[in-house]
């Protein structure tokens, strides 16, 4: 029978701090697995640390922001025929070991999607209020637009099989913030989502995407126009995949 080919995506963006404990944990405890960081044109050495660790690296010409650095990843992967992928972040939040439980997950169910969700039941993740808030509000209205319960929408650590590859890496609208409203989207289309309970960590150092005050106020707005406007775009268009 043919092997499984799995890549870890990893998208940095001055993670120098980080990202050596996290290829570290990955050849650790996903040893089977590829490993590729796409270097979002970081200011600091997160190049050459990746490299120094004998990791493939992308480095971006200009800083494309997650989600494009996400879709060079995901191109990557459909080109060099992976089967799965694994998303991670570079800050050291998502584990190499609960990742493992994404892809028993989705080989096992035979889904499209398996999503590492920090709440589906409670794994004692510090969670800041506001984030909570955020969750649960997108939560509820993918269960409003689709009638499924997915309990962390906002989690990018996801693993994903060939049919999802192929799909994002063509996708010419690839949505800046890839959370609820991708998963609207998804499940619009008819793909199958489901999720694990992992456990996850705080960021140790460094700055947040959503750092501050208006970067969450932008993205809450943002995430909420995207989503009406593609239940209104698929409203009686639902198939199933």
């Amino acid at each position: 029978m043919k092997k499984n080919k799995i890549l870890f995506i990893i998208p940095a963006y001055n993670e120098s701090q980080n990202i050596e404990k996290v290829l570290k944990d990955i050849k650790k405890n996903v040893n089977y697995a590829d490993i590729l960081v796409i270097n979002d044109c970081s200011k600091d050495n997160t190049a050459e640390i990746v490299k120094k660790n004998g990791v493939k690296c992308i480095t971006n010409v200009f800083n494309m922001k997650y989600a494009r650095a996400v879709q060079v990843g995901i191109k990557y992967a459909r080109d060099n025929d992976y089967d799965y992928v694994i998303q991670m972040d570079a800050d050291g939040q998502h584990l190499a070991s609960e990742a493992e439980k994404l892809y028993k997950e989705i080989k096992k169910k035979e889904t499209d999607i398996v999503i590492g969700s920090r709440y589906l039941v409670d794994m004692g993740y510090p969670c800041p209020l506001f984030r909570r808030l955020g969750t649960k509000f997108f939560s509820g209205l993918i269960k409003l637009f689709t009638g499924k319960k997915i309990a962390d929408p906002l989690s990018g650590f996801q693993c994903l099989n060939k049919d999802v590859i192929n799909y994002y890496a063509g996708c010419g609208n690839y949505p800046e913030f890839p959370d609820a409203n991708l998963v609207i989207e998804m499940l619009l289309k008819g793909y199958k989502i489901c999720e694990v309970p992992v456990k996850m960590k705080l960021r140790e150092t460094g700055e947040s995407m959503h750092g501050g005050i208006w970067k969450p106020i932008k993205y809450m707005i943002t995430q909420f126009y995207i989503c009406v406007v593609l239940v209104i775009k698929y409203a009686g268009k639902r198939r199933v995949k």
